[in-house]
Parts: C-alpha cells; sequence; structure tokens
C-alpha cells in the first residue's frame, strides 16, 4: 500500500465506521439513509483506490445515485414532518458540517494539486491492458441475453 493509498485508507474506513454506526442508531429512517449513502460512497472511493475503476463508478452511479434517491423519495413520499426539518437537534452541527466542509476542500485541492498525468496512449495500447471498454466488450458480447434477462427480471 503506497502512502498517498494509505492516507486515503485512514480517512475513508473511519467514515465508514462512523456512518455504519449512524446507522446503527439513527432515530429517523432519513438520518438512516444518508448514513447509508456516506457508507456506499466511500465504499466507491475504495473501489477507486484499489484500482478498480468499473466497481467504483457502479457503486456510485447505480447503488448510490440510483438506489439511495429512490429509497429517499419513497421516505419522502410517505411523509416527513415539517416541524422535524426546522429544528436543530444537535447544537453546534451546523459549524461541525462548516469545518468538516472546509476539510473536505482542503482535503481535494491538496489531492488534486498531486495529480500528474503520464504520456498519451492509444486506444490498442489501453485495450490490450483491459479497461471499461474491454469489460463491457466481454459482458455484453457473449453475455447479452443473459445480460437483458436479467435486467427484464429487475424491472419487473
Amino acid at each position: 500500500m503506497s502512502g498517498s493509498e494509505g492516507v486515503l485508507f485512514w480517512i475513508v474506513a473511519p467514515l465508514m465506521v462512523l456512518g455504519g454506526l449512524g446507522l446503527l442508531m439513527a432515530r429517523k429512517a432519513v438520518h438512516a439513509a444518508l448514513c447509508m449513502a456516506l457508507i456506499m460512497i466511500c465504499l466507491g472511493i475504495a473501489y477507486f483506490a484499489q484500482e478498480a475503476p468499473l466497481l467504483g463508478v457502479v457503486q456510485i452511479f447505480v447503488y448510490t445515485g440510483a438506489v439511495m434517491m429512490l429509497f429517499l423519495f419513497v421516505l419522502m413520499f410517505i411523509g416527513v414532518e415539517s416541524v422535524d426539518s426546522m429544528v436543530e437537534t444537535i447544537k453546534g452541527q451546523r459549524v461541525v458540517a462548516a469545518l468538516l466542509g472546509l476539510g473536505t476542500v482542503v482535503l481535494l485541492v491538496g489531492t488534486l494539486a498531486q495529480v500528474s498525468y503520464g504520456p498519451v496512449k492509444g486506444l490498442a495500447e489501453v485495450n490490450g491492458q483491459g479497461n471499461i471498454g474491454a469489460s463491457a466488450e466481454r459482458i455484453l458480447g457473449p453475455f447479452v441475453f443473459a445480460v437483458e434477462v436479467t435486467g427484464a427480471l429487475l424491472i419487473a
């Protein structure tokens, strides 16, 4: 594990543990759903760190984006009292949120400042080592019928 990968792990792993504890101890379903979304996003970041970009993208877009938003839509459809949203139940939560947001921005800027790009490669070189396009070709090539049947079953 490299230095930056270790730092990322020690940032993301405690966030996932805290999200899990928040999920277990949340009194309201909306707060539990937000804790679960935090866990899913952190898991997607961990996939990216382990050089699995397809899993990371699927984790963030499909699970966090679609499934969690559907879950939150159902919760909002059932109803949440508007009085609950106007009361600050935890004193100082806005200050803590602002500090965490500022820390996230500092971490993001520090990480993006160290980004370097290698030399440009041709498409044949990239596909030779395997990438998302090659994975899609493999899945949708010989297994297109199975993928379509699975999709139809999931919709039903």
